[in-house]
């Protein structure tokens, strides 16, 4: 069954349910508050698809009125315009009812934890490291998120070996999640007198934010804390006092830590949190492990080591290999321009899932 059919026929169930619903409530009676209810949840669902279908109507007459009028240079130049727009309003009235029909899942709702590591390349590596966060850190400013630095190791030439990012906003997790995995980068390095294109690897690694009700313990008996003098720029404090501190879960060897505070106490709860967020990251891969067809989306698997995208600056280029998306428009992505890519794979996981369940 293809997309639209699947589509179309959700949204039928969906108008029948409603008219049921809308006679019961008519006729009163009942559990009126479980029948208002779910005519809460069927009616903005039934109101985005009468949008779409007028959308769909005005694009048709347009599309009409472009072919009238295709010999007069100016008439034509104007329904080119206004059939551009409803084209455009179109795929995101599309975009809203597939995300309607396909609610993101709990976790999807949460902040997040970017890791982002230099990988292959060296300095170059470091300096695709500091990119890729700016790059996050404009989207996010886009999104309306908070970013809270959590730990780095800065690279010898600049950039980042490795940093970590807490991303605090609704949906973060569902949005960036898709980023995770091996980013390549083709560009001439600053450093290069010979003008030769290096390529270089940097891989993201997205992270749910855990929370209380994730029922993630950490009995004192299952950690190993040490303590220990940060090292690299931060003041004196740096060589004074043993204030970075790594926490080891000895169950399952996972481990995290954070310097870049002075107070130990500050460190330790950070530390603490990225530990969480990567029990639970475990947890969930060993479940998608569990689940063959969820581990071979589209999207993929969301490893760090899968390649999933290349930047190539000499080309303006960047291409998402897991859907084949191609776009000219690097320097706008690295400004943080990437929501036509996230709209793409979010759309593209849709369609995953729901050839999965028939």
């Amino acid at each position: 069954m293809t997309q639209q059919k699947t589509t179309a026929t959700k949204i039928d169930a969906a108008r029948a349910r409603l008219a049921e619903l809308e006679a019961a409530i008519a006729q009163g009676g009942g559990d009126m508050g479980a029948t208002m209810r779910e005519h809460g949840k069927l009616a903005p669902l039934v109101k985005a698809d009468d949008k779409r279908r007028e959308l769909q109507t005005q694009t048709a007459a347009a599309e009409k009125d472009l072919a009238e009028v295709k010999d007069d240079p100016e008439l034509r130049a104007v329904a080119e315009g206004e059939l551009k727009e409803l084209r455009a309003k179109l795929k995101q009235a599309d975009n809203a009812l597939s995300e309607m029909l396909s609610p993101a899942s709990e976790e999807d709702s949460r902040g997040c934890l970017l890791e982002i590591r230099a990988a292959v390349g060296g300095n170059e590596s470091c300096l695709f490291a500091a990119d890729l966060l700016r790059m996050y850190a404009h989207y996010a400013e886009s999104q309306k998120w908070k970013l809270e630095h959590l730990s780095s190791s800065n690279g010898e030439a600049g950039g980042y070996k490795e940093v970590i990012t807490r991303v605090a906003g609704t949906n973060a997790y569902g949005k960036l999640k898709y980023e995770s995995g091996a980013h390549r980068v083709q560009r001439v390095p600053e450093t290069e007198s010979q003008g030769r294109i290096h390529t270089s690897v940097v891989t993201v690694a997205v992270l749910a934010e855990a929370r209380a009700e994730d029922d993630i313990n950490l009995p004192p008996g299952d950690l190993r804390v040490e303590t220990f003098r940060a090292s690299g720029a931060g003041g004196q404090h740096v060589n004074t006092t043993d204030s970075a501190v790594r926490i080891t879960h000895l169950p399952t060897g996972i481990t995290a830590e954070c310097q870049d505070e002075r107070s130990q106490h500050k460190n330790r709860e950070k530390a603490a949190a990225v530990l969480k967020a990567r029990i639970m990251d475990r947890r969930r891969r060993e479940q998608m492990e569990k689940e063959s067809s969820e581990r071979k989306r589209l999207v993929g698997s969301g490893d760090r080591s899968e390649r999933i995208r290349t930047y190539n600056f000499p080309q303006g280029r960047m291409t998402d290999h897991r859907i084949g998306l191609t776009l000219y428009q690097l320097a706008a992505i690295m400004e943080g321009g990437i929501g036509d890519i996230v709209n793409a794979l979010a759309q593209a996981d849709r369609l995953s899932r729901e050839e999965a369940a028939e």
